[in-house]
């Protein structure tokens, strides 16, 4: 029996040695399995998570950002000691004395876990920073014990390759803390509008509450929570003695105050540009595939006040259009019954930038109107003249949702346009894109009308015209051009082409600068017929204006079609002496390393590089391209400052001396511009309907884009005061009629009757005045009698919007 039980013993110890050796092998197996691809804690010595890419004005405004997760990365020397403090005391208190497990701690979370499961409370897991920055970085959120195991692995691989600075500054910046925030410097400025620095502990603490359920202390959401988890960590701080001195009981009382809604940029009037910013980044090869992860610093050419003054600007003139074209009808209706307010709320909001609340009309009788505000419910009257105004159209009743606007004791009825437009300005010497708004609204309607909406300029483009006569050097400012009636065969339905002056009347022989101050149409079609529409196309297409225009004669009067952007660029030239600049939004884009890897300004400057030892510096190349004589540069912008002094643009004369600028309006009043322009800046506005329907009758260019650029030249002039235009060196001046002509060397002797023939003239030995005369004769004028060429023209009968060329 004894050997019966001993030979089962050794049989029994054998099966056990077996299991044990089948577990081991089974437990090996698993933890080769489990680790097999466990990462390698060594990567994070170099790990830099996904980072937004900011966008800064030219003086260092933030204007923007572009990011997947809202993220700005700070080391571990820029983070302030009460948020370190305020996050250790919230995580872990211990993290600078264990080695990436804190078992003390671990042991308290299971004690109080015990707790937590009768109370129905979420379980702690006692995870120290190290398992935290692991997990988040290197693992999963898996809740499984394989990860846990991984989890513990890892924070002792982290603990042994990188220090605790760099493990915390990886935290810091990694964790996500809501409100679109990734990493405690984004976490501050979208919950409190500061930077670290700024923060007082407070505010600190309440973003070290937010590690563990930033919706469950969501500061609009659930308020009470958020302020007591604040409470909590600040108090743990006491303990801690992290405070630095700091009443608990004065920390605690404080009220949690955050923003309404994190926001990309305090800044907000540059939206349009923003987005034509990150357009162009992201076609770039060198950046637009990291663009929103990569961290770039992106410095542009906008400059803020500028571009505040051209929104307001822009806005109001499109109110102001709208105005005059009467009120359009409620954007919505309600019964009044309980909660409308919140549905009234939820259909429309007021434009950005405005004053103006979301209201319904409780009574409507006669001339008065009484109102109920949706968002604070506050009632009163509207302003009689608005209801007038209401009246003539479409009137209000009762449940009609409106916008208003408080003024003293009364309330302003307001409506969104229906019509859109642009404001671009550019400085002239480099290209560089100052302000540019591109709509109304970029809520309502993100199409950026600057640079996208392609329409005919109209009498805008003549410029460029005359430009190409004077470059011929057949013509100058003072060359006789007949403004008689004129046809061409190629008109509709076989007929002929008959151009015509807007006021339907024709005044003879006018110089070229009167032809251009009064948009004569007939005059222009003379000239581009005498130089060629092939060399107004080619002139055109070298200034950037359009790169497909068709050689017609209609496009001489703008029938061609281009961007308020590129227009105005093209302006550019008849300001800085004759020289293309292309025009830019950013002048230099830096990765995360302060490298430069996209640069604006594409000159090169082989010794800017160099140290300074007194020797001269450095003398870079011109920018742009010569396109015109800097000769024919001055005469237009001469005569288009005749054109603010004493033609279409009559309006802006207010605006002083050295201002200069062409109006511009479609066939049937479909779009009006105006490009206007000092030394130092160039400002293109176009006013028109996304469906390109007529702005009807009279809106001309000088009706409401020109008032909409002597608002924002205003303020611009207070920044850039105008200055005289810079004279050719080699021009030679003339008085000319009373104005100062410049004249090309050899030109100056030209009297104004001895201007080239007109080649639509009969062809003889016939002097100048012999083809005026006979054409003449062949076709009397529709309007006043034309004088000799000698005599000055008469005056002008119509006012200045009257005077306007159409095409």
């Amino acid at each position: 029996m004894v050997k019966v039980a001993e030979r089962w013993f050794v049989i029994a110890g054998i099966g056990l040695l077996g299991a044990i050796a089948l577990a081991g092998l089974v437990v090996a197996i698993y933890a080769a399995w489990l680790f097999h691809d466990l990462p390698d804690a060594s990567d994070l010595a170099d790990y830099r998570p996904p980072t937004a890419t900011r966008v800064y004005a030219g003086d260092g405004t933030l204007i923007g950002e572009f990011s997947d997760e809202r993220r700005i990365y700070v080391t571990y020397d820029q983070i302030p000691q009460p948020v370190i403090h305020a996050f250790l005391a919230a995580e872990d208190r211990n993290f600078f004395s264990h080695g990436g497990i804190d078992v003390s701690g671990l042991g308290r979370a299971m004690f109080k876990n015990i707790f937590n499961a009768v109370a129905g409370r979420r379980l702690e897991g006692g995870s120290t920073i190290t398992q935290q920055v692991a997990k988040n970085v290197l693992l999963t959120n898996e809740s499984t014990i394989g990860r846990k195991l991984k989890e513990a692995i890892l924070s002792s691989r982290l603990e042994a390759t990188l220090s605790k600075q760099q493990i915390l500054e990886l935290y810091l910046n990694e964790i996500f803390l809501g409100y679109r925030s990734y990493g405690v410097a984004s976490a501050a400025y979208n919950y409190f509008g500061k930077s670290l620095a700024q923060l007082t502990p407070d505010e600190a603490a309440f973003l070290a509450s937010l590690p563990k359920g930033p919706n469950n202390y969501h500061p609009k959401r659930h308020p009470g929570a958020a302020k007591g988890r604040r409470d909590w960590v600040l108090g743990e701080m006491d303990q801690s003695n992290w405070l630095d001195g700091a009443n608990l009981t004065e920390l605690r009382a404080r009220p949690l105050v955050t923003q309404d809604a994190p926001k990309r940029a305090q800044y907000q009037d540059a939206d349009f540009f923003v987005e034509e910013a990150r357009r162009i980044a992201a076609a770039n090869p060198d950046v637009g595939a990291q663009l929103n992860a990569g961290g770039y610093y992106m410095r542009t050419t906008l400059d803020p006040s500028l571009q505040t003054a051209a929104r307001d600007a822009l806005m109001t003139g499109l109110e102001n259009y709208d105005r005059r074209h009467g009120w359009r009808g409620a954007w919505g209706t309600t019964d009044l019954a309980d909660g409308w307010q919140a549905d009234a709320l939820k259909k429309t909001a007021p434009p950005e930038r405005r004053a103006w609340e979301a209201a319904a009309v409780t009574a409507a009788a006669g001339s008065s109107v009484q109102i109920v505000t949706a968002r604070t419910g506050e009632t009163g009257s509207l302003i009689g003249a608005d209801v007038s105004w209401a009246n003539a159209t479409r009137g209000l009743k009762r449940g009609d949702l409106i916008f208003v606007e408080k003024k003293g004791g009364q309330y302003a009825l307001k409506q969104i346009p229906a019509v859109n437009g642009a404001l671009v300005a550019i400085e002239p010497q480099s290209g560089r894109v100052l302000a540019m708004v591109g709509g109304y609204s970029y809520a309502l309607s993100s199409f950026n009308r600057a640079t996208q909406a392609e329409r005919q300029p109209g009498s805008a483009f003549k410029p460029i015209v005359y430009a190409t006569a004077l470059e011929s050097g057949d013509f100058t400012p003072a060359s006789i051009v007949l403004d008689a009636p004129i046809s061409f065969a190629g008109g509709a339905n076989g007929g002929r082409w008959s151009p015509e002056n807007y006021s339907r009347e024709y005044y003879g022989p006018q110089t070229l600068r009167r032809g251009l101050e009064l948009s004569r149409n007939v005059m222009t079609v003379r000239l581009a017929n005498a130089v060629g529409m092939n060399k107004v196309v080619e002139l055109s297409k070298k200034m950037g204006v359009s790169d497909n225009l068709q050689p017609n004669l209609s496009v001489s009067l703008g029938a061609g079609e281009t961007t308020p952007y590129r227009l105005t660029a093209a302006y550019s030239a008849f300001v800085n002496g004759g020289r293309r600049v292309d025009p830019y939004l950013i002048e230099y884009i830096q990765d995360r390393n302060g490298e430069t890897i996209y640069r604006g300004d594409r000159r090169n400057c082989r010794e800017c590089g160099r140290g300074f030892s007194g020797q001269e510096s450095p003398r870079l190349q011109a920018r742009g391209t010569q396109v015109i004589d800097p000769i024919t540069a001055y005469q237009i912008s001469s005569m288009l400052e005749g054109v603010v002094q004493r033609g279409t643009a009559a309006s802006a004369r207010g605006l002083g001396r050295w201002i200069g600028g062409k109006t511009g309006t479609t066939n049937d009043y479909r779009s009006a511009w105006f490009v206007g322009f000092s030394t130092d800046i160039v400002v293109g506005v176009f006013i028109g309907f996304d469906d390109n329907r007529s702005l009807g009758s009279g809106e001309t260019g000088a009706t409401t884009p020109v008032p909409i650029f002597n608002q924002f030249m205003q303020a611009a002039l207070k920044e850039r005061p105008a200055r005289p235009f810079v004279r050719p060196r080699n021009a030679i001046f003339r008085t000319v009629r009373g104005v100062e002509e410049a004249f090309r060397p050899g030109t100056e002797r030209a009297r104004e009757e001895e201007a080239p023939r007109d080649p639509t003239a009969p062809v003889g030995p016939q002097t100048y005045d012999d083809v005026i005369r006979n054409e003449l004769n062949a076709a009397p004028p529709q309007g006043p009698t034309a004088p000799p060429p000698s005599a000055p023209p008469p005056p002008t009968k119509a006012p200045a919007q009257d005077l306007e060329g159409l095409y």
